[in-house]
Formats: C-alpha cells, sequence, structure tokens
C-alpha cells in the first residue's frame, strides 16, 4: 500500500493509542498467571503475534470489546504443537524464547525475513547458561530459533548493548525457575526504560525483581526462584497510552499544526499519564527545541501548537523508537540537530540510521550518517518518493514529513498496523491531507 500526503494543516482532539510494549508485556504475563482481563490492549500486527505465540504455549485468550479475557498456565506453559510464528514482531520472538524454555520439550521460534536478520545470541547465550538448550537453527544467532526446556535458573552474564528486549523476557520467565537467576549486564543496558516497564508490570503481578547497581554502574538482575504471578481470579489490568506512537502526532503538532500559538494546543492528545516509558522523553526534547507545548498529567492531555524549532542534541540511548521522528524534527528545525548514542538503533526492523539518512535525502534533507549518530542541517525539505522500509516508524515519521513537503509518497505504509493501525485515521482526523491506494 502507498500513502500519498500533502501540505496539512493540523487541528483537533485525538487519544493515545494503547502502548505497544505494556500490551506485549500484559498478555505474557497475564499467560503465565491464572485468570485476568487485559483492557484497553493494543490490537496490532505485533500484539496479535504475542497472542498467538502464548496461545500455542497453552493460554486461552478471548476477546471481548475492549478487553482481552486471559485463562493462563499457571506458571506452566506447555510445548507447542507446532513451530510459533511471531510474523515481524522481535518483542515476541525475544519475550517468548525465554518462557518457552520454561517448558519441558522443545519450542521452535521463526518469523518473517526481518526477524530471520535480527541478532539473538547474547540471550541464546544466557539461557545455555541457565540450564536451557537453545540453538539458532542456522548458526547465526538468528531465527530460527530452537529452545529446549526446562531452564533451570543459575548465574549468567548478558550483553547490555544490542537489546533491552533480552533482559526483560529473563526478567518474566526467571521467577518461575527451579533455583534462583541473578543476571549480570555487561557494559552498558541500552533502552533501560523498557526494562523498568517490565519490573513495574512484574511488581504489579506480584513478581520480586532486586536490581542492583554497584558504586561503578554496574548492574545485576536478582530473581528469585519457584514464584507465581499473583494476577488470579480475572484480575484487571488497563493498558496505558503510547508514547512511542504519539511522537508523531506531537511532532506533526509543532510542524503542521494550524493554531496560532496562543491559548490552548492546536493539537490535543489524552490518555497520556506518567509511567516508566522511556518516549514521554518526547515532550522535553520538544520543549528544549522550543515547541510550544504543556502536559496537563493530572488529566493525562498533551497540548501543543505550530512552533518554530531549533536543533538540540539529543541522547537516544535510552530511547532509540524516537530516533525517525527526530530525523524529522531536525530537518525541519533552524541549526543542527544530532542524534548520538544510537548505534543500537542499527538492529530493529530496519537499520533505521540508513533508512532515515536514504529517505529524508531524496527529499533534500542534508543529513550525514556516522556510525553511532545522525547530523541533520536543518532549513527544510520537498516532497518525494520515499520507501518506508517495511517499518512502521520509518512510515510514520516520513508521514509527517509529508504533510510539511506535501507532494510525497511512501511505500509499504501498510507496516503502520505493526504498531499503530489507527495512525492514518487519526491524522486524517486531525486534517492530514493522505490518500491510501
Amino acid at each position: 500500500m502507498k500513502a500519498k500526503v500533502d501540505i496539512s494543516v493540523l487541528k483537533g482532539e485525538v487519544l493515545a493509542p494503547p502502548s505497544k510494549s505494556y500490551t506485549h508485556r500484559a498478555v505474557v504475563m497475564a499467560s503465565l498467571a491464572e485468570q485476568t482481563i487485559v483492557k484497553r490492549p493494543l490490537l496490532s500486527a505485533d500484539t496479535a503475534a504475542t497472542i498467538r505465540a502464548c496461545k500455542a504455549l497453552g493460554a486461552v485468550i478471548r476477546h471481548k470489546a475492549d478487553s482481552l479475557i486471559v485463562d493462563g498456565v499457571k506458571g506452566e506453559p506447555s510445548v507447542p504443537d507446532s513451530i510459533i510464528d511471531v510474523a515481524n514482531s522481535g518483542t515476541t520472538l525475544r519475550l517468548l524464547m525465554a518462557v518457552s524454555a520454561l517448558c519441558d520439550g522443545t519450542t521452535v521460534l521463526t518469523g518473517d525475513d526481518s526477524i530471520r536478520t535480527r541478532p539473538n545470541t547474547p540471550l541464546i547465550d544466557v539461557l545455555n547458561q541457565l540450564g536451557a538448550s537453545v540453538i539458532s537453527t542456522r548458526d547465526n544467532g538468528m531465527a530460527p530459533i530452537e529452545v529446549k526446556g526446562p531452564m533451570t535458573g543459575g548465574e549468567a552474564v548478558m550483553d547490555g548493548s544490542i537489546s533491552s528486549q533480552f533482559f526483560s523476557a529473563l526478567l518474566m520467565a526467571c521467577p518461575l525457575c527451579r533455583t534462583r537467576t541473578v543476571v549480570r549486564v555487561d557494559g552498558e543496558l541500552k533502552s533501560r526504560p523498557y526494562v523498568e516497564i517490565t519490573i513495574e508490570m512484574l511488581e504489579s503481578a506480584g513478581i520480586k525483581i532486586e536490581l542492583v547497581e554497584d558504586d561503578k554502574g554496574h548492574l545485576s538482575f536478582i530473581i528469585p526462584q519457584n514464584q507465581s504471578y499473583g494476577l488470579t481470579e480475572y484480575t484487571v489490568y488497563t493498558v496505558p497510552g503510547d508514547f512511542s506512537s504519539v511522537s508523531y502526532l506531537l511532532a506533526a503538532g509543532a510542524l503542521a499544526g494550524g493554531g496560532d500559538g496562543a491559548g490552548g494546543g492546536c493539537i490535543t492528545v489524552g490518555g497520556l499519564y506518567p509511567n516508566k516509558q522511556g518516549d514521554a522523553a518526547i515532550i522535553p526534547i520538544l520543549q528544549d527545541m522550543g515547541a510550544n507545548l504543556e502536559w496537563d498529567r493530572e488529566r493525562g492531555e498533551v497540548r501543543v501548537n505550530k512552533s518554530q524549532l531549533t536543533g538540540v542534541t539529543v541522547d537516544v540511548g535510552m530511547t532509540p523508537d524516537l530516533v525517525p521522528t527526530l530525523a524529522v524534527l531536525g530537518a525541519l528545525s533552524q541549526g543542527e540537530m544530532v542524534i548520538e548514542n544510537a548505534g543500537h538503533v542499527r538492529y530493529k526492523e530496519t537499520d533505521r540510521l540508513h533508512a532515515m539518512t536514504v529517505e529524508l535525502g531524496k527529499m533534500g534533507v542534508d543529513i550525514t550518517e556516522e556510525p553511532d549518530r545522525l547530523v541533520i542541517k536543518g532549513g527544510g525539505l520537498h516532497g518525494a518518493r520515499v520507501s518506508g522500509w517495511h517499518d512502521h516508524r520509518i512510515v510514520m515519521a516520513l508521514s509527517v514529513a509529508g504533510m510539511v513537503a506535501g507532494d510525497t509518497i511512501i511505500d509499504t505504509a501498510e507496516s503502520v498496523d505493526i504498531s499503530y493501525p489507527g495512525f492514518f485515521e487519526a491524522m486524517k482526523s486531525l486534517g492530514g491531507d493522505i490518500t491510501l491506494e
């Protein structure tokens, strides 16, 4: 599918989509518990993959109104009848690699072409250290992955520079092991806020995790054994709004809003309350750039007007998913935008540093790609035919650019279904001139 995007003037109110990160975790935790209702989940291609995978391991999951009703496996997942296909969801692959290691038998996980190029060696190595037998069938650290359990627990060290999902996976599965588990982080833990989300949710489910940081900044996770998920008697959990997806709405408001900058924001996004999501950093980043933006934390509303922005330097070590949004903001700001500490962004659905460099270059942006950062000279862009790289975040970021530049056509636009199926409808409701074909 292609999206044709023309110059747009945006104004109105929209509700933040539910968080993809929280939905993945809520479905997995509920599946390991007894009975849970997950309210307002994100129903997207990625989270559908997690739902299918958890069903394959024995959970019964029903969709009713705005909720998922989950009858879980009470900490005892069963060996699936067939291969688990995670489609394009890296989160599903990593979380279910660890959960399936709890099974007394063998599980095989695979996915689409993109998934079969994404690295998993650190998690494979640690699962083997903890008593499971895990191999990459092509011996390259990538899917298909064969996992034979049960994992018993123990001590391990894992590289923190590639993906926080590896750690979240262990934190969710290891409490069910029969011996205590200690996982030490080798180097900096990139995308740490996602691990903090996991710990926050685990604590609400009655799971105890101890995070230890020594005087040199070295992190360790201590996970007591033989725990059980305390979500029983149909505990109700409500998924919060997604700051990652909202970054496109807020950027669009700051760049293409129809307000005059005075009084209530020209775009209002509801359902945004403070929580552990690292990508809430988009709000102070926009404010640092000069955006006319206000966040009413009690009402859960962010209001933003069209603003004159100035480039800044942003460390994305903890917020990799913001990189496409920030690249577009930099292209349409005054001065220079530097996006640094971004090497791990190359391991997402695509190499997003390279993808944004190529596509914004087609739109006339002066952008330089370096191994660990992007340097963008602001000043504007023009319409062009660009590729979405089958990557939801690339498509949404380029759509924002197109609403300023006009005459922009983006291919693989259907990939927004991975995290924000209602993206184009939301933008149209605000006045976005977008045609899908």
